[in-house]
């Protein structure tokens, strides 16, 4: 185990104040200077869950992302903002880029805005992995300079908080996002997003809890007003402190314990600012999900059967090419003059119906992710 980490926690009652409560917070860990030099490009990673209004504090707010875009660039860097959502259709990321006011934010803070969706995803493999030894991750955090992650404090109905380790699993296309959920198990889960995480494990973690979400988050619970920026230059760390903030032990929450067993944070970090106690918020718990309450052998055996999958429509396609040259998983190949996906190599990214000029790429929906949509709709 590393240095003990020092994670700082401001008030910040409303937005408004965003940016004064931000460079507060990253101030009294030492600031920006230590981890931007003049010119680097640096990535600042919301959570970008939904295509949803931020009143409803799915995503990271907005003003938290204009703010921290401004703080990079006095600081001499380059910000770029970048995620992928939830993905339940193509083009969700630039839905939720657009409805969450995060587009428009970071533009007026001077930002570059990126779907990771359409900016492609790298092959990596994953040093000591636990469960997800080679995966694909988005091209534009593994290029840039700098890192910071900005997730948002919340419940999680499946690791019961979710924050800046688990914020990174953004960072990957579908197929690999389904890959870690079907484990079976939310300690294997969990270690899976400690794989993803440390890929490129963020220089500093900004965390929007000045609204945050309790009862069945990440997306269904409701927010609840916990008035609190906090950062750390470890953002396990910063987890292990916001866990303690909505009334957890730390050590219960999965994520904690898989990045501790790996290295990641410290059990008891430093607080600097607001102290522990007064920051104090007692989140309500999530419920039992119904994947949660299912066996564990049966959401690895059957999960992945929940599919929607891409395929090319022979009579609309023109053999352009630029599903082919965009394809970061060379998947598209020509058999018989006509363009088809792999199935196997195929990630689930759905960069192909992103960039397709023509519309000729659609989506099948699988029996089960069809009856699966129709329950999602009546509930």
């Amino acid at each position: 185990m590393g240095s003990v980490s020092q994670v700082s926690i401001v008030r910040c009652t409303d937005y408004s104040d965003a940016k004064d409560a931000v460079r507060e917070a990253i101030g009294l860990i030492g600031g920006l200077e230590g981890i931007i030099f003049p010119g680097a490009k640096v990535l600042l990673k919301p959570n970008i869950l939904a295509a949803v209004p931020p009143e409803k504090a799915v995503t990271t707010h907005p003003a938290i992302v204009e703010a921290m875009c401004e703080l990079v660039i006095e600081a001499g860097g380059v910000p770029i903002v970048g995620d992928g959502a939830g993905i339940s259709h193509p083009g969700v990321t630039d839905e939720a880029l657009d409805i969450s006011g995060i587009r428009e934010a970071a533009q007026r803070g001077g930002a570059e805005v990126l779907s990771f969706e359409i900016s492609g995803y790298v092959p990596v493999d994953v040093e000591n992995s636990v469960q997800l030894s080679h995966i694909y991750y988005a091209k534009p955090v593994l290029e840039a300079d700098v890192v910071i992650s900005l997730p948002k404090l919340k419940t999680h109905e499946l690791t019961k908080y979710t924050g800046a380790v688990k914020n990174m699993f953004g960072a990957l296309p579908l197929k690999f996002r389904k890959q870690a959920h079907v484990l079976g198990k939310m300690d294997m889960f969990a270690d899976a997003l400690v794989d993803v995480y440390s890929v490129k494990v963020p220089h500093l973690a900004v965390m929007d809890g000045v609204v945050g979400m309790e009862g069945n988050g990440p997306a269904l619970g409701h927010p609840v007003s916990s008035d609190l920026v906090m950062a750390s230059f470890d953002p396990a760390s910063l987890d292990i402190v916001a866990s303690k903030v909505i009334g957890l032990d730390p050590l219960t929450v999965p994520t904690n314990v898989a990045a501790l067993n790996r290295g990641f944070g410290h059990p008891e970090p430093d607080v600097v600012g607001l102290p522990l106690d007064e920051a104090r918020v007692e989140f309500a718990m999530p419920g039992v999900t119904l994947v949660g309450s299912m066996p564990s052998f049966i959401v690895s055996r059957f999960g992945n059967l929940f599919t929607i999958r891409p395929f090319i429509d022979p009579f609309s396609c023109t053999l352009c090419g630029a599903c082919v040259l965009n394809c970061s998983a060379k998947a598209i190949e020509q058999e018989d003059g006509e363009l088809q996906i792999n199935k196997k190599k195929c990630i689930l990214c759905y960069c192909c119906r992103e960039l397709c000029p023509s519309g000729a790429v659609e989506m099948k929906r699988s029996f089960f992710a069809k009856v699966l949509l129709k329950i999602r709709n009546r509930s």
